[in-house]
């Protein structure tokens, strides 16, 4: 069986402008409703990065701008209605200024793969006790213990698996099989072991499976395909708020090119039709029909052969959530509630960690 795990960056735009209460409070209180109707549950991945500098702007300045109490409280309520808050670091925030309206991040640690094990694993553990002296007052058994780097910046491998090792962290997200970056923050996933079924991944490399290593990688569910799979009404609008909220730092761009998720203008004409490319589950720039499909092929080749349920990742952004975009969701989870013979929701903590490493990572693969 195959469960719709949902994660969701809790975040503003990457350049550091826009409000939180408009990008992160307000959509996600949307989608929590929404999923509430369905019985379905949302991770969410709140980047401590960002909150924690709105939280230092209200106790300096006295001024609630970026609406931290309002953050807070929806975190809380989140756990209070059944769901899940996890970790999500932009560590080029830890340095951040506020200047004319936006947040001036530190480039230079903004590659988290890159850190000093010493700086990773200080940022890890202030994120992770800030989420659990808030959130074990509303749930006494509630533990931090997932995590996903900001640009996918896991790869080189050790100095992150080691700092979250050292901080008691059982289980990373930010894998997508087929994905690949040259920039600032540079990594390969083409050689993933699975883009569904998690692994015990070594300790100098993420993408690398090892049964006595201590993190699991829970692999955000993609395929390989070609440029036609990527042509939606949500991924035109997120090309455009990305030129409109463009980073003074070059190397991101939230537009088609990142992540290795869609081509770059090098790569036109022909060979723009003919390549593949990673195709996320991205609840955010994928229909609903193309999401249903994604997990009926996904059941087929995994869920169908494995007698342990199996996470199947969606990927979405709190600042992406429209109205167009919570009508697009609505038929797939229409789908998993009607389909709970095959389909099922499930947070990270809902799974038997030691039932899927018996599995192998390639267990159902074609």
């Amino acid at each position: 069986m195959l469960k719709a795990l949902f994660t969701l960056d809790y975040e503003i735009h990457g350049n550091g402008d826009g409000s939180p209460l408009a990008l992160m409070v307000e959509p996600t209180e949307r989608m929590l409703r929404q999923f509430d109707r369905h019985g379905a549950k949302l991770t969410i991945l709140a980047d401590m990065g960002e909150i924690l500098q709105f939280k230092r702007y209200f106790e300096e300045k006295g001024r609630d701008d970026f609406h931290f109490l309002r953050i807070e409280e929806q975190l809380r309520d989140a756990i209070r209605r059944g769901h899940d808050v996890q970790l999500h670091l932009h560590s080029s925030y830890f340095n951040a200024r506020h200047d004319s309206g936006r947040w001036i991040q530190d480039w230079s640690e903004y590659n988290f793969a890159a850190l000093g094990v010493t700086r990773a694993s200080e940022m890890i553990r202030i994120g992770k006790e800030f989420l659990e002296k808030l959130l074990r007052p509303i749930d006494p058994a509630y533990r931090c213990f997932v995590f996903r780097a900001a640009n996918w910046s896991m790869s080189p491998s050790r100095n992150p698996i080691r700092a979250l090792l050292e901080n008691g962290f059982n289980i990373d997200t930010s894998v997508f099989k087929y994905g690949r970056r040259n920039g600032l923050v540079n990594f390969d996933y083409s050689e993933a072991p699975s883009s569904v079924i998690p692994w015990k991944a070594s300790d100098e490399d993420i993408c690398e499976a090892n049964p006595d290593g201590g993190l699991y990688e829970f692999p955000i569910y993609s395929e390989s395909r070609r440029i036609a799979a990527f042509l939606t009404p949500s991924r035109v609008y997120r090309a455009l708020l990305s030129k409109l909220h463009r980073t003074s730092n070059p190397s991101e761009q939230d537009g088609p090119t990142a992540g290795g998720s869609a081509p770059s203008r090098k790569f036109l004409g022909l060979k723009l039709i003919t390549r593949k490319f990673a195709w996320k589950a991205d609840f955010n720039q994928c229909g609903g029909r193309q999401l249903i499909n994604a997990i009926k092929r996904a059941d087929l080749e995994f869920g169908q052969s494995n007698p342990a349920a199996l996470p199947f990742v969606l990927i979405g952004h709190s600042k992406l959530f429209t109205r167009f975009n919570e009508w697009s969701l609505e038929p797939f989870l229409s789908f998993i509630a009607q389909h709970t013979d095959s389909f099922g929701f499930a947070r990270f903590s809902d799974f038997d960690l030691e039932a899927l490493n018996t599995l192998g990572p390639r267990a159902g693969a074609a």
